[in-house]
């Protein structure tokens, strides 16, 4: 599949946005190439008392990164679906002193084509996926790996 166009990527942003949650973050869709989707939030909306990251601004970011990416590869495909978070392991590995940077991508092993045929045949499908929010150096500070599942919306 094609890397999602910049229009695409705004109205993610703003389906995004319209929830309170999301938008309480501040974040921003910053990029979506190679099969993956970046979301950016700034540390001063997301501090906790420490001054770090606060770890359910991590979870948010990264859990919202990868569900965007699982929205934008079903609507590539031409479907509409519902999108759910289904579960998730999180890892906290380092605290954050810099603005948020999750990233998202389909686990190993998985395939958006498959993915894609059992959602067309079924009408249901479920994708795992990962995702990390980087410290500045390059290192994780957070990573996840959950399971989503999609549900085709009714014409």
């Amino acid at each position: 599949m094609t890397d999602p166009s910049d229009a695409a990527l705004r109205d993610l942003e703003a389906q995004l946005l319209a929830m309170p949650p999301a938008r309480a973050l501040q974040l921003r869709v910053t990029g979506g190439h190679h099969d993956r989707l970046r979301l950016q939030a700034p540390l001063a909306a997301n501090v906790n008392d420490k001054g770090t990251a606060f770890g359910g601004s991590l979870v948010s970011l990264m859990t919202l990164a990868a569900w965007g990416l699982t929205v934008l590869k079903i609507e590539q495909a031409g479907l509409r679906a519902e999108v759910y978070v289904a579960d998730s392991e999180v890892r906290y590995r380092a605290p954050l002193r810099d603005d948020l940077t999750a990233e998202a991508w389909l686990d190993e092993g998985g395939s958006w084509d498959t993915f894609l045929a059992t959602l067309r045949a079924r009408g249901r499908a479920r994708a795992t996926l990962a995702a990390h929010v980087l410290l500045p150096d390059g290192g994780v500070a957070t990573e996840s790996r959950s399971r989503y599942a999609a549900i085709l919306k009714p014409d």
